[in-house]
């Protein structure tokens, strides 16, 4: 516009004229130039050379800080990872997976998410998890999600075939390791025992187990589901392991006071050696290793857990 109006050129004169111009290319002027358009000649290349180098500036300051950026978050949860001992590592983390860590993250337990699909990773980002983007059956992947110092592992990757494969991996490079494995198809569920997995779980027969059990004990599912996922009430059904330390350990329920003290109720124990003690009576005694499942107010079983955990007396 300004050689327009200055020089009375054409546009597509001026046009020319602009880009040779702030390029830099250094053409030639097309046509003669007065005083006045040298002048604003001047002031073009100070403005748009400045702006155009500005712009050119910002768009390489953009892409190197967001690679410096991802680096550096990369980095950063690698380092947590390395940190972690007597986490759970979730493969896959699609919608079970997904609700599955949330529930874990809730519970105040440490969580690495192994997801090869890298369409999640927004998503792993805005939910605040730590991931590794891989295959979940590739030991490198395994071994840098920390699986030697894992506590357990759970597979809910997409097909029944990787879940087998995986759980082969898992208990070969930690045979400690307590895997909970998901199966698509019933057949599934042998194979995957076979291959290592503590426990086996179908997401339908669980849907469908639960969908009776609503018809049929619908006041059982209601406290069940108050224990497990209402946060509104304080009602809560745990499981806690009786540590050597523990002040309980040689005692009797009778006279570990839990009932009156605490106001717990304790439906059952498990022994080391794999049984199990349904309501247990007044004369059964807590050993080192035994496993307590009880039900009562959130702050009780604080404090019990502590108490099995020989960290406060009785």
């Amino acid at each position: 516009m300004g050689y327009m109006i200055i020089e009375k050129w054409s546009f597509m004169d001026a046009l020319y004229m602009t880009i040779i111009t702030l390029a830099t290319v250094g053409y030639g002027e097309v046509n003669p130039v007065s005083m006045k358009g040298r002048l604003f000649t001047v002031v073009l290349i100070v403005l748009g050379g400045g702006y155009f180098l500005y712009v050119v500036g910002n768009i390489i300051q953009f892409i190197v800080e967001g690679r410096i950026r991802l680096v550096l978050g990369r980095h950063k949860l690698d380092s947590q990872i390395n940190k972690l001992k007597d986490h759970y590592i979730i493969c896959g983390y699609g919608r079970i997976g997904r609700v599955l860590t949330t529930y874990l993250i809730q519970k105040y337990i440490n969580v690495v998410v192994v997801e090869r699909n890298t369409n999640c990773i927004e998503t792993m980002n805005e939910d605040g998890i730590l991931y590794i983007v891989g295959a979940a059956t590739d030991e490198k992947i395994l071994k840098k999600a920390g699986i030697q110092r894992a506590k357990g592992l759970v597979t809910a990757v997409a097909t029944d075939a990787d879940n087998v494969f995986l759980v082969l991996i898992a208990k070969q490079m930690n045979p400690r390791l307590f895997i909970v494995a998901r199966a698509s198809q019933n057949s599934a569920k042998k194979t995957l025992l076979a291959a290592g997995a503590d426990k086996v779980i179908s997401p339908y027969d669980l849907g469908a187990r639960r969908m009776a059990h609503a018809i049929l004990r619908p006041t059982v599912i209601r406290f069940l589901e108050m224990a497990f996922t209402d946060d509104s009430t304080d009602i809560q059904l745990e499981e806690f392991i009786v540590k050597s330390n523990s002040s309980l350990i040689g005692v009797s329920l009778m006279d570990s006071n839990i009932r009156q003290t605490l106001d717990l109720i304790i439906i059952t124990i498990s022994k080391p050696d794999g049984r199990m003690i349904f309501n247990p009576g007044a004369a059964t005694v807590f050993d080192d290793g035994d496993i307590v499942v009880v039900v009562g107010k959130g702050k009780s079983l604080k404090k019990f857990e502590r108490i099995l955990s020989g960290l406060q007396k009785h």
